[in-house]
């Protein structure tokens, strides 16, 4: 399938020169390094280069096409001066590569943030992750959006409870939607109880009561709602960084949440 792996230890690194060998592979295999310069997750240390450029070299189908680290505190000014510090390393680790290797390879460290923030580390290639979706910046453009619709209506008087534990005290006569939406589809239960709000017919609702599995309920005693009308979870309106804020959390964590039920619709401009 012409995949380029990515080496991040030496074990690694052997097992994949086994693997060559026992597939009696002799086509040029390009190589892409991982070097740990401060996030302690995957990665060859700095004392490793020469070790590392030694193995590839005597094998001759092997050849690095890049070299690249990962920002641990990009999005956080407080860690400017760690970050400068994993540039500052990266750029050490590149450079004695650079003395060992007979050609160029391309260098990469800097993520959503990372370009955002340093972009005097941009080398040849950057690497856009959450900033795909348009989080994480004001100036990106959303890309995503949950949507679902109102599945039921009801009047209801005040003093009356809505949903699990009787969470949600009604304290004068309501309109509840109800939509077909909840906790297994990745709507985070902590949005419960006013916590978190939905976009009906462009309007901002709360969400009332505690979140269930299948279906949460919304206050629309405000706005003019009819059954069947769109409701969107996160989009243009409500945005996926507003619910991780709300939610103590990241942006990816909310997307990652969305299950497999959730049917996905994708469109190209």
């Amino acid at each position: 399938h012409q995949l380029e792996p990515e080496i991040y230890s030496h074990r690694l690194l052997q097992m994949y020169i086994d693997a060559l060998e026992k597939s009696k592979v002799t086509a040029t295999i390009p190589l892409h390094l991982k070097f740990d310069t401060g996030m302690a997750r995957m990665g060859f240390g700095a004392t490793d280069v020469a070790d590392v450029i030694a193995t590839i070299s005597s094998h001759p189908q092997l050849k690095v096409s890049s070299v690249f680290s990962h920002l641990a505190g990009a999005d956080e000014a407080r860690f400017d001066e760690f970050t400068k510090s994993q540039i500052t390393l990266f750029d050490s680790i590149c450079h004695a590569i650079k003395k060992l290797l007979p050609y160029s390879f391309d260098r990469h460290i800097l993520n959503s943030a990372g370009i955002e923030r340093f972009g005097f580390a941009q080398y040849e290639m950057v690497r856009l992750g959450i900033g795909l979706y348009g989080a994480g910046n004001a100036k990106l453009k959303n890309i995503s959006t949950l949507k679902t619709f109102v599945s039921q209506i009801r009047e209801l008087n005040a003093n009356q409870t809505v949903g699990y534990s009787r969470k949600g005290v009604l304290t004068r006569p309501s309109r509840i939607a109800v939509i077909p939406i909840g906790y297994a589809d990745g709507l985070d239960r902590k949005l419960s109880n006013g916590v978190g709000q939905l976009v009906i017919n462009g309007k901002r609702v709360p969400i009332i009561g505690n979140i269930c599995m299948d279906a949460a309920m919304v206050d629309v005693t405000d706005i003019q709602v009819s059954e069947g009308d769109e409701v969107t979870i996160f989009g243009n309106e409500i945005t996926v960084t507003e619910i991780a804020n709300k939610l103590g959390t990241i942006p990816y964590e909310v997307l990652t949440s969305i299950s497999k039920r959730v049917k996905r619709i994708y469109t190209m401009e």
